[in-house]
Formats: structure tokens, C-alpha cells, sequence
């Protein structure tokens, strides 16, 4: 078994990826400043192969103790979303670039990376024209430019992996509800209305275990996917705001929602996504869209009005 160091390791991925990786037999560090609060590692302490150091991954002397031990690094730690890395633009260079860019330096060549980077850096795709890992990435935020950048500069290093993962959705232990689809649903449980910008606008999505699994499946085969980019969604699932509206309201009928005459989303990505090559590495998504749909309402039946958020 692998020792196993993830920067971000209790955040909304992390939570969960950590958990599964401890399941499966790893040894598994978890990095990480606790910026939001949460306890969400708080179920899996009593693992004796977890070790939780408080910090950031900017640090170059805790970044140095922690590589001296590990065989594969998951660098999760980052500013999340477009408008996220609006608010703190710095913030954003530092982390979810410089970081890497110093994490690259420090490691040894034998330990493997596998990197995390959004499919959101295809930026505006053409018509009916599938994202493949071969297309032109054209990230449209600074959210999306830093993290091509990073996903570039660890290609060139070598002995890597990287995963473009598609929206993801679904329950964690560290809870998001400004991700899309969670998004939607609690407005549509809550609410029970929505008033939808550019609702033609498309996407993929995943789950959030599934992108836990993808990790594993990487981790699994290394040998054979390393050097190589792979989107990570739901073929099934390239849907446009409003096919993701109607796929909920299948779950909550008296969901209302409508298209505004004016006004725009700040998030104009709008692509499909091809996910044949991972696929046809032997992975395949277990949940749907709609066994994530399910399992929100059944999370938003036991919280008050509130939000989880990264902003």
C-alpha cells in the first residue's frame, strides 16, 4: 500500500477521497488549513494510517517534511470557483498555481503526482463539438487559467496524472451547496423556484464519489495512464441548465423555474465533454444524476435555510 499525501484533504473532495483511500489500505496524510471550519475528517480519526497536519500548502518547510515521507501526492488544496478566485485574485496565483509550481520543485522524481484540474478550462467549446483531451484548452477565469497552467507544469515534470473533472455534485462530509447541481436542487427543495441566465448554457457533470473512485482507479493504474490528461464525467450527463432543471423536477414537481429576458451568468463556460479515454482505461461512474438529485433532497430534508459555501 501507498503512503498517500493530499493537500486539501478535508475539503468537499477531500473529505470523502481520504476516507476511501484509508478503506482501501493506504497510509494517508491529510494537509490542510481548516480555512472554512470544518471537521469534516472528524469520522475517520480513529484510522492509525491517518496523520492531519494543520497548515498551508504554501509553506515551504511543512511542504518539505510532508514529501519526505509520501510516495504519491493529490494536491486538492486550492481556491475553488471562478468567482472564489475573483474575491482574492492573489490568494488564487499563490495557491492554486505558485503552490504547484514550489511542490514541483521540492518533490523527487520517483513520487508520482496526481493532479486535479476542472474541465471548466475548455472555456466556450464549438457547437455540438465534444471536448476531447486533445481539444485547445481556453480557460475564460483566472479560476480556470491557474489551474491549466499548474495541470501544464506538472505534465512536463513527469510521472503524473491529471484528472479534468467535470462539475461535480453530491454529498461530502465537507458540504458545498454553491457547486451547480446542489446548487439547483436546494433552491428547487427550498425555494421550489429559479430564475435561470443563459439556461442553454452546457456542462458535464460527476459525482462526487465517482471522482474519489477516479482517484483510486489512477492510483491503480498508474503505470499505464501516466503522462496523460483524463476528463472525468458522466457521458450521459452533457446537459444544459435547463435539461438539468428538468431532470429535477422529476424529483420535486412543483419545482418552478424560468429563463430571465435580461441579465447574465458571471460562469459562461458552455462545452460537451467526451470522457471515452478514461473510460476505456476500465473506468466507469457509478452514481447518476439522478442518484445524486435523490440523495440531496434527502440531505436538504435534515438542514435549516442555510448555506455551505466556498464564498
Amino acid at each position: 500500500m501507498s503512503r498517500i499525501l493530499i493537500t486539501g484533504g478535508s475539503g468537499y473532495i477531500g473529505s470523502v477521497l481520504t476516507e476511501e483511500l484509508l478503506k482501501a489500505g493506504h497510509h494517508v496524510s491529510v494537509l490542510d488549513n481548516f480555512m472554512h471550519g470544518q471537521t469534516s475528517l472528524g469520522h475517520i480519526m480513529h484510522y492509525k494510517e491517518l496523520v492531519v497536519v494543520r497548515g498551508d500548502s504554501r509553506d515551504k518547510d511543512i511542504m518539505t517534511s510532508l514529501l519526505n515521507e509520501v510516495d504519491i501526492i493529490i494536491p486538492l488544496a486550492a481556491i475553488l470557483g471562478a468567482e472564489a478566485c475573483d474575491r482574492d485574485k492573489v490568494g488564487a496565483q499563490s495557491t492554486n498555481l505558485d503552490a504547484i509550481q514550489m511542490l514541483l520543485k521540492l518533490r523527487k522524481s520517483e513520487q508520482k503526482i496526481i493532479y486535479p484540474n476542472t474541465n471548466s478550462g475548455y472555456g466556450i467549446g464549438e457547437k455540438d463539438t465534444f471536448c476531447d483531451e486533445n481539444t485547445p484548452l481556453n480557460p475564460i477565469s483566472l479560476y480556470g487559467r491557474t489551474k491549466v497552467e499548474a495541470e501544464k507544469a506538472i505534465l512536463e515534470e513527469g510521472n503524473s496524472v491529471t484528472l479534468r473533472l467535470a462539475t461535480v455534485f453530491g454529498t461530502s462530509p465537507r458540504m458545498r451547496i454553491d457547486l451547480l447541481v446542489n446548487d439547483f436542487v436546494h433552491r428547487a427543495f427550498m425555494d421550489k423556484y429559479l430564475i435561470l441566465f443563459q439556461a442553454h448554457f452546457k456542462r458535464n457533470y460527476i459525482h462526487v464519489r465517482d471522482v474519489a473512485r477516479a482517484f483510486l482507479h489512477a492510483i491503480n493504474n498508474f503505470d499505464t495512464m501516466k503522462g496523460e490528461p483524463y476528463n472525468v464525467g458522466l457521458s450521459d450527463a452533457n446537459l444544459s441548465k435547463r435539461e438539468l432543471c428538468e431532470a429535477i423536477k422529476k424529483h420535486i414537481p412543483d419545482f418552478y423555474f424560468i429563463e430571465a429576458e435580461i441579465g447574465e451568468d458571471p460562469d459562461k463556460r458552455d462545452y460537451i465533454v467526451s470522457n471515452e479515454k478514461i473510460e476505456k482505461t476500465g473506468f466507469k461512474p457509478e452514481y447518476s444524476l439522478d442518484d445524486g438529485i435523490v440523495e440531496l433532497i434527502k440531505f436538504y430534508k435534515t438542514i435549516k435555510h442555510w448555506q455551505y459555501s466556498n464564498l
